[in-house]
């Protein structure tokens, strides 16, 4: 440990970055755990009162769950797929449906049962559904008398959630529990990549993964903190189909957080929901924090009981950050930085002190060590260097899918994930996201990161939304395109764009071009699919754009 600097956390002997948290005791790998299970035991063992205590509200219908019906409605649910269907250990399940109460409980029971749970987006259409199944392999599906047009048949069919048949399912009086015997180091989840710069992955997260990532949550809330802190109310916008959303749901249940669900985002049915439901919290994406901060439909809502934003999935840049401060004084934006891969863990902000780091994502998380290696030299580097992001720690997947060759070329025989993102450390072991490798903009014989472009735009007071994106050019190789969404009765022109940035930046790295859009594609996430954009550029006469 001597080595060990206990600022940044480098090691100059091995060059490793360690966390600076405190380290967690997990539960023994060998003993037979689910993450269902895990989850519920730190429940159980809180001081709450499961029967008074509300877990999930579906803000759609005002209805509401407590958490003595949610662990019944499981335990019902579990009995009655498993002495029904015959669901067991190692089989799949796929899972096509909104937000809605009935998903939390469906989570559960089958990680439970040991069946691998493998949730997609309910817009996707048929072709990316087909990937997805041809991935995961389901013996079963769950869908919505909505969404269920889109599957093909399983062997076990299509179970609709909203349906009587499932509502029947939830309150069946089962003479015990099923006991599953599941293993530490079976597959939990089949969860997609996003496929931002690709064709989407199967990423296997094992209920190991689960647990480490959990029981990381629940150090920090044992750890001593402000006194008698209001209970807990989070905002779910995010889709719990996605890592985020589906490690956010574990994190509730087992901290006892009530949740407020939303079938559908919408930014003023979002506002509404914090004003009626007296929210604490709510993980965002960086996008949701600009409109925040801008937006002037905000002044029509009583936010006062709002302290917490977590926000993932992007940087957010110190002039939104601001900006949003002097709108809401006393909330704290905390940012964090995960993927799929990692199960949506591996460095975070925790306190006020560290959320004044504009621009960082914090410091890594609980267990995780880290390395920032030279993409040209492959050597890893001191802090205050950039370099690729390569991850280790127990929240690191088990692998992609049936997929061994991507595998191979994301995880090295050592454990190490190569995350493709351009990153360094400061000294004090703040990690900062420059961008992801592929994507940056190669402009003559430099190097430009969208994002740091990006930043500089959603500071402008007229535009709401901008994604930049690399622009083919015979002279440059590749120049920065800037495709803007301007705020409602703005008349802002390209020329007056590209003169903003100009002042601000490095030659180099100024905005040669500019597209005026309705809205920037994004995932479910947040993130912004530049590959829509640049495909827009090569499908387009350049005097069109």
């Amino acid at each position: 440990m001597a080595e060990i600097n206990l600022s940044s956390g480098f090691c100059s002997k091995t060059k490793i970055y360690h966390s600076l948290r405190s380290q967690v005791t997990l539960p023994p790998k060998n003993q037979p755990l689910s993450a269902s299970e895990y989850a519920i035991s730190l429940l159980r063992s809180s001081s709450l009162s499961l029967e008074n205590t509300i877990a999930f509200i579906d803000s759609s219908f005002g209805t509401s769950l407590s958490y003595s019906d949610f662990i019944k409605q499981t335990e019902s649910l579990s009995f009655s797929l498993h002495n029904r269907f015959g669901l067991k250990r190692g089989d799949s399940a796929f899972i096509l449906t909104p937000a809605s109460l009935q998903i939390p409980i469906l989570y559960f029971s089958l990680l439970s049962l040991g069946v691998i749970v493998s949730p997609a987006n309910p817009i996707s259409t048929i072709p990316e559904i087909s990937r997805q199944i041809s991935l995961a392999k389901p013996v079963i599906g769950f869908a919505t008398s909505v969404t269920s047009n889109k599957l093909p048949s399983f062997r076990h069919g299509t179970i609709l959630v909203d349906s009587l048949d499932f509502k029947s399912m939830l309150t069946i009086q089962q003479p015990g529990r099923v006991n599953a015997q599941v293993v530490q180091t079976d597959t939990a989840a089949i969860l997609y990549s996003s496929g931002t710069t690709g064709r989407v992955k199967g990423v296997e997260l094992t209920h190991h993964n689960f647990i480490s990532l959990t029981a990381g949550y629940d150090q920090v809330r044992a750890e001593p903190g402000e006194e008698n802190p209001p209970h807990p109310i989070g905002l779910f916008t995010i889709p719990l189909f996605h890592v985020f959303g589906f490690t956010r749901i574990l994190r509730a249940v087992a901290l006892g957080e009530t949740i407020v669900l939303m079938e559908r985002f919408d930014f003023v049915a979002m506002l509404k929901a914090v004003e009626t439901y007296k929210v604490t919290y709510a993980p965002v994406s960086p996008s949701l924090v600009v409109a925040m901060a801008k937006l002037d439909v905000v002044d029509k809502f009583d936010l006062s009981s709002l302290l917490l934003m977590t926000c993932g999935g992007a940087p957010l840049g110190k002039e939104v950050s601001e900006k949003f401060i002097s709108r809401f004084p006393n909330v704290q934006i905390t940012q964090g930085y995960g993927m799929t891969e990692t199960t949506g863990a591996a460095a975070r902000m925790l306190g006020p002190e560290e959320t004044k780091r504009y621009g960082s994502v914090g410091r890594l998380s609980e267990n995780i060590q880290a390395k920032i290696v030279d993409h040209i030299t492959r050597e890893a580097e001191p802090p205050g260097q950039r370099g690729e992001l390569w991850l280790r720690g127990p929240t690191v997947m088990k692998g992609y899918f049936e997929d061994d060759e991507a595998t191979v070329a994301t995880l090295d025989s050592e454990g190490w994930l190569k995350t493709g993102d351009l990153c360094y450390f400061d000294t004090d072991g703040f990690l900062y996201i420059v961008d992801r490798l592929k994507e940056l903009i190669k402009y003559k014989a430099y190097q430009v990161p969208p994002v740091e472009l990006e930043h500089l735009l959603q500071s402008h007071s007229e535009i709401a939304d901008v994604a930049v994106v690399p622009c083919p050019d015979e002279e440059a190789g590749q120049i920065p395109m800037a495709f803007v969404v301007r705020k409602p009765g703005s008349n802002l022109s390209g020329i007056q764009v590209m003169e903003f940035v100009a002042k601000q930046v490095a030659p180099y790295k100024k905005i040669r071009r500019v597209a005026f859009v309705s809205s920037i594609p994004k995932s479910a996430a947040g993130k912004i699919l530049r590959r829509e954009l640049i495909d827009v550029i090569h499908s387009t006469p350049s005097s069109k754009l």
